[in-house]
Order: C-alpha cells, then structure tokens, then sequence
C-alpha cells in the first residue's frame, strides 16, 4: 500500500512538473490585444475613384477662379463634367435606406451648374455657378457619406458683395478663396485668405490601428 501512495505521489509530481512546463517553461505565449483590421470604406474601391475623380477635377476648377484664368476654368470644367457622369451613382441602388434616389437630386443639379460655368460668357456669373456648384456637391457627399478623405467647407463672408457669402469645398483648411483671388480689381491678392471653414464633412470610418488615413 505504502508504494501505492509512492507511485501516486511521483504521477501527481510528474504531472505537475508538466503543467508548469507547459504554461511557464515551454515555448512563451505572447498574450495581448487580438489583432484588428484596417479600416474599411463603405464604397467600392471603383465608386471612391470615380467620386475621387469629382473632386480632383472640382479642386482644379476652384484654384483655376483663384488665378482668374478662365480658359483653365474652362479646361477643368469639362474634367468636371467628365467625372461627373462617370460617378458611379448606380452602386448605390443596392443600398435599401433610399441614398440612390437622394443622391440623385444633387447629383443632377451639380451637372447642371458645371455646364453653366462652362456657358456662362463672364467670371463673375461663373461663380455663381460655383456657388451653386459647390453647395449641390456638398450635398452629394454627404448624402453618399463618402469617407475616403475629410472635407472642409469654406466660406467667404463678402463674395458677392457686403453680406453676401460663398461657399466651396476643399481639402486642406488652408484657404485659398475662389470668389476674390489673386487678380481682384480692387483687391487684388489681398483677400485670397479671407474666410475659414465653416463646417466639415468627415464620414471616415476610424482607424483602431493607430495610423492617421
């Protein structure tokens, strides 16, 4: 009975020893927060190209009215008319809480006003147009909830005169006002930085790996 208890009590050490081997002695096991994913846009990589094509053809047509130079007002404005029809709103259909049909309106709109800047015979009623322009996009944006990069809504309070503010959207809140410029008549460059942004449109989905986007 007594080697009983002997061997019992060598099984029990043997096991312990084995335990503490797995656990502490053996091959370390790093334990820490599990692994998270990047950050993922609700949008396909086609449908962020296209609004990005938008936008990259809207910021050349905004700097092109800073100048004052209306044949790259001109040139940009047909970029802009290109991307627009190529947005690839269709993806949007499959999404049931209605943003294909609101998206629609703005969409249509912005159209509209491109081609107007690019009819209209003077800059100043191209910048109406603008004007327009750029409150229809910011319209689409926000209804579409792009979030590939955050926008800033800028505005000058004198763009049209005393009190009469105008709007536009842009990447950076640097500003660079398309109203005034650079070639004003009676400003000249001394209100290219008047205004500030307004608000922001930022539908960036966070990014819980630490890294700005």
């Amino acid at each position: 009975m007594k080697k009983v208890f002997v061997i019992l009590g060598i099984l029990l050490l043997l096991f312990a020893g084995y335990i503490w081997y797995s656990f502490k002695g053996g091959k370390s096991r790093v334990k820490g927060p599990k692994p998270v994913s990047l950050a993922v846009s609700k949008h396909s990589p086609a449908f962020n190209q296209s609004v990005q094509a938008v936008l990259d053809a809207y910021y050349n047509i905004s700097e092109a009215f800073v100048n004052w130079d209306t044949a790259a007002i001109a040139k940009h404005g047909n970029d802009l008319k290109t991307a627009l029809d190529n947005l690839k709103v269709e993806e949007l259909k499959v999404d049931t809480t209605g943003i294909y049909e609101t998206a629609l309106d703005p969409l249509a709109n912005a159209k509209n006003e491109t081609a107007n800047i690019l009819k209209e015979p003077s800059i100043d009623t191209k910048r109406t147009a603008f004007n327009n322009l750029s409150e229809n996009l910011r319209l689409l944006f926000i209804v579409v909830k792009y979030d590939q990069s955050k926008l800033y809504w800028q505005e000058c309070p004198m763009a049209f005169g005393e009190d009469q503010p105008g709007y536009w959207l842009s990447k950076t809140d640097a500003v660079r006002n398309p109203y005034l410029g650079i070639s004003h008549p009676k400003y000249k460059d001394g209100m290219l930085n008047c205004g500030g942004p307004k608000d922001t449109i930022n539908f960036i989905a966070p990014d819980t790996t630490g890294k700005e986007r």
